[in-house]
């Protein structure tokens, strides 16, 4: 039974207090190392505000090389809110008050989405752990937003949210294949491409000012990812960790994306009937993570929405929680190894943390396999496309 509005809103409320009580420890240390890692209150919000000059009011994209790491409308709000105050602690505060209010919005927006299951995000243990860590919220309420009109068939509002997210934080591109898989689905081709149109041109026109002015600046985040090396979370760091060396990396990567993403298309193919947006966000974008070059602790705030809209029934629920337990585990082994590697007396030595990496990408893959059985229960009688990447080679001598 769905709970109701009030009740929601207060354990948003509640929540939020909670996360900020964690957090605020460092303020009274100004984000000391390595006690902001020892008490796990580490926040890009303090940290960048002078190592990005913000704090100077330097243009984010002015530097070829001191360039916020971030797309632009995320650079456009560490620029605004940075202009009002004049210390990391009130940047902070200020930051947190804004990130507060698009949390509520967010638990609203998810149990508009999935009534019974709404209670769920306010109370997710790893999503309070991270709530404060950067600024991701401002783009994951507009992706929650595409998802919600883009299954009530408001195409256009959806794609300009879409859009917008993307301009925000690039993750929710990869939800284009199952917008584009639905469309398809449904036979909604001229649609399908109306709505690439409008995101691409709402991408356009937001970042048209700043790749054509500062076009160093701007390309600084794209070309961190593309170029970065294994990193925290990632899969490939805890191999390299655990003296698993692998070279080329970036091929590595690429190719495992490539092998997710088909391993996605064919579960997708495989549905009985066309899915919601809502039911597979999950699955494509904690795919993507998984296989990628970083596993930031703060994509939790990405997954923990979308998993709560993605349950269908109470026997998920299981499943759900094992997940949030390997984020809690990983989200304190993170902060114990930097407090190790950054002068602590004690701290998470570096076996341990691999193997901690590995358990939650366990976490991880479970619940995004029981969410594909799930879906796949009611899948096409007349045969699987799993069995045909199997079965096929059979049928010759």
């Amino acid at each position: 039974m769905a709970l109701r509005f009030k009740a929601v809103l207060a354990l948003a409320l509640i929540a939020s207090a909670i996360s900020f009580a964690k957090f605020s420890h460092c303020e009274g240390t100004t984000w000391a190392t390595p006690d902001q890692y020892i008490h796990a209150c580490y926040s890009d919000l303090p940290s960048l505000f002078s190592a990005r000059a913000l704090d100077k009011n330097v243009w984010p994209y002015s530097s070829d090389t001191n360039s916020v790491e971030y797309p632009v409308l995320t650079g456009m709000v560490m620029f605004a809110t940075a202009a009002l105050v004049d210390s990391p602690i009130a940047y902070f505060n200020l930051n947190v008050i804004f990130i507060v209010f698009i949390f509520v919005a967010l638990v609203l927006i998810t149990r508009r989405i999935k009534p019974e299951f709404g209670y769920l995000l306010p109370v997710a243990p790893a999503m309070l752990a991270s709530l404060f860590i950067n600024w991701d919220l401002w783009a994951i309420i507009t992706m929650m937003l595409a998802i919600y009109w883009f299954d009530r068939k408001s195409d256009l509002y959806s794609a300009l949210a879409i859009g917008v997210s993307i301009s925000t934080k690039f993750l929710p591109i990869f939800l284009l294949l199952p917008i584009a898989f639905i469309m398809w689905r449904q036979n909604r081709i001229k649609d399908l491409f109306k709505y690439f149109a409008i995101t691409l041109g709402v991408w356009l026109l937001i970042n048209a000012p700043f790749f054509l002015t500062t076009p160093t600046g701007w390309w600084r985040f794209y070309k961190l990812n593309l170029e970065r090396s294994a990193d925290w979370g990632s899969l490939w760091l805890a191999l390299n960790q655990l003296g698993i060396g692998l070279t080329n990396l970036n091929y590595l990567a690429v190719l495992l994306l490539l092998t997710g993403m088909t391993t996605v298309a064919i579960f997708l193919f495989e549905l009985r009937s066309s899915p919601t947006l809502a039911s597979v966000a999950f699955i494509v974008l904690a795919t993507v993570m998984v296989v990628s070059k970083v596993y930031s602790p703060q994509y939790v705030l990405w997954l923990t929405p979308l998993a709560v809209i993605a349950l269908t029934t109470r026997r998920d629920l299981t499943a759900f929680w094992v997940w949030q337990g390997g984020e809690i585990v990983y989200h304190v082994a993170i902060w114990q190894h930097l407090a190790l590697v950054t002068g602590a007396h004690f701290g998470l030595p570096q076996g341990g943390y691999a193997l901690l990496t590995l358990l939650r990408i366990a976490a991880t893959l479970y619940l995004i396999w029981t969410l594909m059985k799930r879906a796949l229960e009611a899948r096409n009688p007349q045969g699987s496309a799993f069995d045909l990447l199997f079965e096929a080679s059979k049928v010759y001598p």
